[in-house]
């Protein structure tokens, strides 16, 4: 099992993003062409917010400090949210139906090197299918009724991979204690290649599940 201050890091790195998720949904959710649809986002951001606290309490728990734990990823995570910021409502859900759904992917495959209790509060602090779903039905129903906007969202769905590998690679290259869970939990490099295959394979699906993988 990672030593505490790598699992301390980890869970650091997924309350921030937590706590960045409230603030843009909530955002996000005026975007939204009418209340109940409003109403819907709106109840997402307030889950972030509920998941942040269950990390933050988990990190005193284990000895660390929440702030301390969450600074090291600050500037890398605004800068890519702050570069992929939605212009409309439905770039809105597509960033987060792919960019959340990428980074859930991550978190869950190395919750699997985790202890029982810390993998647990991992994998149950991601993203709702809900949360999938009703990103799915707009989207979709928006490509139905007016087909030219599937070339531009494949084209923000494809940036929005970018930025985030981007900044991944940005963060295992800063962040040692991250980048030896991932290395002692696959046990080589060649595993950690197979991991990043997994998630490309996943994102290809969900784009083509949204009819966007042309």
């Amino acid at each position: 099992m990672p030593q505490k201050e790598s699992v301390i890091a980890l869970l650091g790195l997924l309350a921030y993003g937590e706590l960045v998720a409230f603030d843009r949904i909530a955002t996000d959710a005026k975007l939204a062409p009418d209340l109940q649809k409003r109403a819907t986002v709106a109840a997402m951001a307030s889950a972030e917010i509920r998941n942040y606290q269950r990390l933050s309490e988990r990190i005193k728990e284990l000895g660390g400090h929440p702030d301390e734990a969450m600074r090291p990823f600050v500037q890398a995570m605004d800068d890519f949210h702050d570069s992929t910021r939605p212009h409309n409502w439905l770039e809105g859900l597509v960033k987060v139906y792919v960019g959340d759904s990428v980074a859930d992917d991550f978190f869950r495959e190395i919750a699997q090197f985790l202890e029982p209790r810390d993998k647990a509060l991992v994998l149950e602090v991601l993203h709702t299918p809900e949360n999938g779903k009703f990103a799915v039905q707009e989207i979709t129903a928006a490509i139905d009724a007016e087909p030219s906007v599937a070339g531009r969202l494949a084209l923000w769905a494809r940036r929005l991979v970018g930025e985030a590998l981007g900044q991944a690679q940005r963060v295992a290259a800063e962040h040692d204690l991250l980048t030896t869970i991932v290395l002692e939990g696959t046990g080589d490099l060649a595993k950690v290649s197979e991991l990043m295959k997994r998630l490309m394979h996943n994102h290809s699906e969900r784009m083509t599940v949204i009819g966007l993988n042309n």
